[in-house]
């Protein structure tokens, strides 16, 4: 939530469709986490948070 709340034109970009925009998302949680999260499950809930 941290990273998409630091990230708001990327956020709405990818909410308007620019799906590639995930990536960029799971990237700064992984170096956020120092690689300690799962990229799998930080995948699964950005796109959870996001499609709210």
């Amino acid at each position: 939530k941290k990273v998409l709340d630091e990230n708001p034109k990327e956020t709405e970009r990818y909410r308007a469709g620019e799906t590639k925009l995930l990536g960029l998302f799971v990237g700064k949680v992984m170096k956020e986490s120092k690689g300690k999260a799962n990229p799998k499950t930080v995948n699964e809930l950005i796109t959870k948070i996001l499609s709210n």
